[in-house]
């Protein structure tokens, strides 16, 4: 039986391509929220959760942080997908007939010089795959998606231009998640480990926890705050730093960072996917 990997949005979706580039041998699992996707691997529908957390022109992905602690589900790799925005329209049209381009709301600002230029409307979808479906079940071919080629292929539109966005290296950084933790070494740019902290109440409380990590020479690629329950004075920290917690001074650090919080969670240990500098 063929192992699925579940993934948030509809098929064609940026998270849809991530799937297929990290996990080419399993069946993709479209579902409606980040939660349904936890939840298919929780319940065994999907063998694994790919989860967007963050985009180098957006910053983090809301709610992703606040969902991981709870998942029960345990990083085991992580996916880069350079978001490549393309025209898409029915077959027949072409790029002088496009009037408006329907995507994501992130995803129109994006490409705005190239809409602006050539005098094209942005209208708002709520997904970009969803775009591309529905421009294909109206064929007016004055209306086109923005959304990835994936997106075209599965429902048979044509590729006007290609690549149009605005910024050259916008990427989104992806997670991969299972019930089942793999600590084992492995990949060829050395291992990440993911964790949350809260820190005590005390004051330098996260300038402490710190220097654990900085006197033993590791390096700290990622280091987020959110509030706890909506309260102003629970504040949990993500991190992740590269080491393996068996390295000895990530072992140290990670023993100092014990004794000014309340309580350490590690999320993942899994093998970088590229560099870190």
């Amino acid at each position: 039986m063929t192992k699925r990997i579940a993934f948030q949005g509809e098929p064609g979706a940026y998270s849809h391509e991530a799937c297929r580039n990290a996990r080419p041998d399993m069946d993709a699992l479209p579902c409606r929220t980040f939660e349904d996707v936890i939840e298919s691997v929780r319940s065994g529908e999907a063998d694994l959760a790919m989860l967007p957390v963050e985009n180098t022109t957006y910053g983090r992905v809301a709610d992703i942080h606040r969902l991981l602690p709870d998942s029960g589900l345990h990083i085991i790799d992580e996916a880069f997908v350079r978001v490549h925005i393309n025209v898409l329209a029915v077959p027949g049209a072409k790029l002088e007939d496009i009037t408006e381009a329907h995507s994501h709301l992130v995803l129109l600002p994006q490409c705005a010089g190239f809409l602006k230029q050539r005098g094209i409307r942005g209208r708002v979808s709520p997904d970009n795959a969803r775009a591309a479906r529905e421009v294909a079940e109206i064929g007016d071919k004055h209306s086109a998606a923005l959304a990835s080629e994936l997106a075209g292929e599965i429902y048979g539109l044509k590729v006007l231009a290609r690549h149009i966005e605005d910024q050259g290296d916008n990427t989104t950084r992806f997670l991969v998640m299972s019930q089942d933790a793999d600590d084992s070494r492995r990949g060829d740019h050395g291992m990440i480990t993911s964790f949350v902290f809260q820190v005590r109440n005390i004051p330098a409380a996260l300038y402490k926890a710190m220097g654990g990590f900085a006197t033993n020479g590791i390096n700290m690629t990622k280091l987020e705050s959110y509030m706890v329950d909506g309260s102003f004075t629970a504040t949990q920290f993500y991190a992740d730093i590269v080491g393996h917690p068996e390295d000895r001074n990530v072992q140290l650090a990670m023993d100092e960072l014990q004794h000014f919080t309340t309580n350490v969670e590690v999320l993942g240990v899994y093998p970088a996917a590229q560099p870190r500098g």
